[in-house]
């Protein structure tokens, strides 16, 4: 587990100033897997080698390669463990775990290890730091909060890369029924609550 801190600090340096995908993101992603590698019995040194290195290529969500940031960082993150004591199977499941993790990529992980991953990274985009997340991400694409017209999406599609309240719709209200895991779905049901209070809130004030 002494590889853990070293890869921590390598990982601490490639990451950039995104507030949603920053190195703070990293660690609640690193320590939501290692509460449940405890409940789900998964090999605690695999998954937390691969949450801390799952986002070390993020493209912003406005660039055209923003799909492809989990197959890179999973190529990427070969060439780190490298460097480590691992084996070539460790190697193929950590970075099997990142490359599917995304949302984007519509993969269930097929390794406990990849399933522990998937559901810690989307725990992070629920609650009340979900909702933050949404909003950072908004801002930083200049995205207004919610369409005037129909701000909950009652007659229309979702649509996210124009309002930031249709991501709720589009996506965050979706992945409690998605998550792969006994404990990751518990968790997911009292972060998806605050999330329905927020909206529930929002259109009192609105």
């Amino acid at each position: 587990m002494k590889a853990l801190d070293s890869i921590k600090n390598e990982v601490k340096e490639i990451m950039d100033n995104d507030s949603a995908h920053d190195f703070e993101h990293i660690m609640r992603v690193y320590k939501n897997a290692q509460k449940m590698c405890k409940k789900e019995k998964a090999n605690e040194k695999l998954v937390l080698t691969a949450a801390l290195l799952h986002d070390i290529v993020s493209y912003p969500k406005s660039d055209k390669r923003s799909k492809k940031s989990s197959l890179e960082s999973a190529n990427k993150s070969k060439l780190i463990l490298k460097k480590y004591d691992f084996s070539k199977q460790e190697i193929i499941i950590i970075s099997d775990a990142i490359r599917d993790h995304s949302f984007s990529q519509n993969k269930i992980p097929t390794t406990i290890e990849g399933k522990i991953l998937q559901d810690a990274d989307r725990l992070d985009a629920l609650g009340a730091i979900g909702i933050a997340r949404a909003f950072a991400t908004a801002g930083s694409l200049k995205r207004p909060f919610y369409n005037i017209e129909d701000p909950f999406c009652n007659t229309r599609k979702p649509n996210d890369k124009t309002w930031t309240v249709d991501h709720f719709y589009q996506k965050l209200l979706k992945l409690e029924s998605k998550m792969n895991t006994k404990s990751g779905k518990t968790e997911a049901a009292k972060r998806t609550r605050i999330l329905k209070e927020f909206l529930k809130q929002l259109k009192q004030e609105i």
